[in-house]
């Protein structure tokens, strides 16, 4: 019975970090053409989160709204969303599917404030005009849903 407790008591500690796991928590992107094709397969815009470590307006823009979005029940189950790191040299694989960094590619996008939320469709295009800067926090939240409700008219139209 001691020895069982004990690996049931391990295998508690070895799943606790993942417990702990936001269903709702932004994502570094990875791989931007297949997570555009995941975010189209589900009917949905990809949208990425332009970001710096020290952007107090990013964290805000994250917390208040994004994660909201991913609650949300008209668009969590349609859109996924990505951060790329303006300031990161994290690996990054872009639309054509060409090995870069999240700073590489955040500059080659022109982004040179920080917060800019972007759209894109399946094969990288933009979908709606980027959300750049904060803004009035009081209406954040409505400029997002436009932006992707705007998403959703373009990707519909063009299949």
């Amino acid at each position: 019975m001691r020895r069982w407790s004990m690996r049931l008591g391990a295998l508690i500690l070895a799943c606790a970090p993942y417990a702990t796991l936001d269903a709702s928590e932004l994502l570094p992107a990875r791989d931007l053409a297949a997570e555009s094709r995941q975010a189209a397969a589900a009917g949905g815009p990809l949208i990425v989160l332009y970001s710096r470590a020290d952007c107090h307006f990013c964290r805000a823009i994250e917390k208040n709204h994004l994660r909201a979005l991913l609650r949300d029940k008209n668009y969590g189950q349609r859109v996924v969303i990505r951060e790329i790191g303006q300031d990161r040299d994290t690996p990054l694989r872009d639309f054509s599917g060409r090995n870069t960094t999240h700073a590489r590619f955040a500059a080659a996008s022109g982004i040179k404030l920080v917060p800019v939320v972007a759209f894109y469709g399946p094969q990288g295009q933009p979908l709606a005009e980027p959300i750049v800067g904060a803004r009035l926090p009081d209406f954040y939240q409505s400029y997002l849903e436009a932006a992707v409700e705007q998403s959703l008219r373009q990707l519909k139209s063009s299949r």
